[in-house]
């Protein structure tokens, strides 16, 4: 009589054989994934090649950089769009069974497409979690699961629904995909009074490099602690967060107050410096640079439009400008008094009659080729210093620079309590945009202007390490090569998006995904397992 442990063996032994070389990758997925699966699914449903004809449409939906969309960039052999958590199970085994690299998207907005196309290893396969977007709000307890696909606008909305005086700390650009927005840290208009979204996960549930399913007490605190702010694409794929909602007021006020260099624009924002970081925690400014024509001239000047939320009524927000900031000039004509949800249209770029629910269509209203760049600002640019960089400005065609400020709660947190260092005595950040419209055509002029902006900037921003923000990759500051990372090459780019965490980074990878499963051009490597010395065998701790 034969066992079931025999009978187990052959049915493995019979699959393996099955998945023949023979046989598609997309075959030998789907054999995989039946096999795997507790139930018989429709995989083929959820499974789109080049073939497909519905393959662009998918490939394309929620990719921001029209960069990597060139016909030249690497496309997947398949993209597949789980429709449960298990289904994501069963993917991470079977890419790990077939040898396959896989990329996970959730709202496609990585800068430098990492979410959905490969330049380092082929063939690739796409798991693309648009399909998983649960939102579940709990007021009682002031928390929400909310699934990797939402993006972070529904969200917003699905609370909003629940409570006008309950929000969420986290981003300005209302497509972000929840799953990679909040595993780089997630900025938003309120972080300057509740810290980042980051800083506002009470739980998790990612899928880890085994294909298991793992929530905070079963991954342990090292895990929970490195998928808070340490970059998507590198200990799992992200399935649920557990968010910690925050009150609003029933009434905030916003607002955006316009200078050009002929109205002492670069005083006004040198002063700004210095108000902006230290100013009442309930004001959000933040400033939006770029050149501008004058009138119906052709000559151009720069404008830096001043983009703010207040957690309160217009009398005590232009109370807090005269006291703090009276050279902007706020009066109450520029003020707008809104709910919360409606200040996060407003904020995103709506016009001011957009109802809430545009939020629930997930689109971007961003789509564009551009090239990206960021810095950390810990002491006031001077003014020879901005007018050097309005200058250079002018050189390039569409360059757009926006710059947020930091202080208030960000302040209260160290830089360890996650991964996200960027905190006491950060004034601000910057972000650097070069955009065009002319495809692969110019991208090189593009791309060096603001490789030469970068550089000019050197002398006036944080120093040792240069910080970056790891939501805004930039592939300039190094990559990694294939399987066989050097954990020496990674630490040129790894301590600028996170200092000293690096290496408490790489050492929870190297416990959690030694084999380097979840791996991109500037996923966190492991080391070597013969450099490290395990306490127990159950990798708890390391000496």
């Amino acid at each position: 009589m034969v066992s079931p442990s025999s009978h187990l063996a052959i049915l493995i032994l019979l699959i393996s054989v099955s998945l023949t070389a023979s046989a598609s990758l997309e075959e030998n997925f789907v054999q995989c994934l039946s096999f795997y699966s507790d139930k018989a699914a429709p995989f083929y449903a959820s499974i789109y090649t080049p073939n497909n004809a519905s393959f662009t449409n998918i490939l394309d939906s929620s990719a921001q950089n029209l960069r990597y969309l060139v016909p030249s960039a690497p496309k997947p052999e398949f993209i597949f769009t789980p429709l449960t958590d298990s289904h994501v199970q069963v993917a991470v085994i079977c890419s790990k069974k077939l040898g396959i690299h896989l990329r996970v998207r959730s709202g496609g907005h990585d800068y430098e497409g990492l979410s959905y196309v490969s330049e380092i290893e082929t063939p690739f396969i796409i798991i693309d979690l648009a399909k998983l977007r649960d939102i579940n709000v709990d007021i009682e307890d002031n928390s929400a699961w909310i699934q990797a696909g939402a993006t972070i606008g529904e969200v917003y909305y699905r609370i909003y629904e629940k409570s006008a005086v309950h929000g969420f700390a986290a981003g300005l650009c209302t497509s972000l995909g929840v799953g990679g927005h909040i595993t780089g840290g997630a900025y938003g208009s309120m972080m300057r009074k509740y810290g980042l979204g980051a800083d506002n996960v009470l739980d998790a549930r990612i899928v880890d490099a085994n294909g298991k399913i793992l929530d905070r007490k079963t991954m342990g605190e090292d895990l929970f602690w490195a998928i808070r702010g340490g970059g998507g694409g590198s200990f799992g794929i992200l399935l649920w967060w557990k968010i910690k909602l925050v009150p609003v007021p029933a009434t905030v006020t916003v607002f955006t107050v316009t200078k050009s260099l002929e109205q002492d624009g670069t005083k006004i924002l040198h002063r700004w410096q210095e108000v902006a970081p230290n100013i009442d925690e309930n004001l959000f400014i933040r400033v939006i640079i770029q050149p501008a024509t004058i009138g119906n001239k052709t000559e151009r000047t720069i404008t830096t439009s001043y983009n703010a939320l207040f957690l309160g009524g217009a009398d005590r927000l232009l109370q807090v400008m005269k006291e703090s900031f009276p050279e902007l000039g706020l009066t109450r004509k520029d003020c707008l008094e809104t709910s919360w949800i409606k200040s996060v249209l407003y904020i995103a770029g709506y016009p001011n009659d957009t109802p809430p629910e545009v939020l629930l269509d997930g689109k971007s209203t961003f789509k564009n080729f551009f090239k990206a760049k960021s810095d950390f600002v810990r002491e006031p640019i001077p003014e020879t210093g901005l007018q050097g960089l309005w200058q250079r400005l002018l050189e390039e065609d569409s360059p757009l620079m926006i710059w947020n400020p930091y202080g208030g709660m960000m302040n209260n947190f160290s830089e360890s309590d996650i991964p996200f260092p960027h905190r006491n005595g950060t004034l601000y950040k910057i972000q650097y945009l070069s955009l065009w419209q002319e495809g692969d055509k110019n991208a090189s002029k593009h791309i060096d202007w603001i490789r030469k902006l970068y550089n000019y900037m050197t002398p006036y921003v944080s120093k040792f390490p240069r910080e970056a923000y790891v939501n805004y990759r930039d592939l300039d500051l190094g990559m990694n090569k294939k399987n066989s990372t050097s954990y020496i090459q990674a630490t040129a780019w790894g301590n600028m998006y996170f200092k000293d965490n690096f290496n408490r980074l790489v050492k929870i990878k190297t416990k959690v995904d030694p084999e380097n499963v979840f791996r991109h051009e500037q996923s966190i490597p492991p080391l070597p397992v013969s450099t490290m010395k395990l306490k127990d065998k159950n990798c708890k701790s390391w000496e």
